[in-house]
């Protein structure tokens, strides 16, 4: 029998039991002077990333701010990924990690969370190094010591770090909420293919009709 209980992902957040995760917006991978496009020339950058980082400040940023605001307004956990090493020498990477050459020292400036979406006070940050959060952090931990259950995501890239984090975050039993507007890829094509593939696993909302969704919250 198909879901006996009438059961759906399709359910607005509840206060007190939902975070917001914003996935590896930093300085590392979300500015063009980060340390994972130094090894490019500007010419190289604009025309392999200059998609992604246009839509990155046109797009994506503002509506993750505005989603941040409003999580915060409501008293809603607001918390960070970054891809960074717990060593200097990166020696605790994924194999994968190490392969890519994401390599994001302890402390390091590449690690902190981009200026325009800072964390406050004792917002949560984990570093981590793999795709999903879920792999190389307590991040299940933490979300259910915090009593959540709603979990909303945003950041980059839309189909890889972001991607995973949907699909392990829906196995492991939270109602996800992904900000289409709030995430950024290398391609629209990108992108577009990495929601469409994932659609199953959460429910995908505007940042303005999310935004409207937290303010009618009682």
């Amino acid at each position: 029998m198909i879901n006996p209980g009438g059961l759906s992902r399709d359910v607005p957040v509840v206060l007190g039991a939902t975070a917001y995760m914003i996935i590896d917006v930093q300085n590392y991978c979300a500015r063009p002077d980060g340390n994972e496009f130094k090894h490019l020339s500007p010419e190289e950058r604009y025309r392999t990333y200059g998609y992604y980082f246009d839509r990155l400040r046109r797009v994506a940023l503002p509506a993750m701010a505005q989603v941040q605001a409003a999580c915060r307004a409501a008293g809603i956990e607001v918390m960070y990924t970054t891809i960074e090493c717990l060593t200097q020498d990166g020696r605790d990477m994924s194999l994968d990690y190490k392969i890519s050459g994401f390599h994001v020292p302890k402390g390091s400036w590449d690690a902190e969370v981009l200026e325009e979406i800072a964390q406050q006070g004792d917002e949560i940050r984990l570093p981590k190094t793999s795709s999903s959060v879920f792999i190389s952090t307590n991040a299940d931990y933490v979300l259910r010591s915090l009593g959540v259950r709603h979990l909303i995501l945003a950041g980059v890239m839309t189909d890889q770090c972001v991607e995973s984090a949907v699909r392990d975050a829906c196995d492991l039993g939270y109602l996800v909420t992904l900000v289409t507007d709030a995430c950024a890829a290398k391609s629209q094509a990108r992108h577009d293919d990495s929601l469409r593939a994932i659609a199953g696993y959460c429910r995908q909302r505007t940042s303005k009709d999310l935004v409207a969704e937290i303010a009618a919250l009682k």
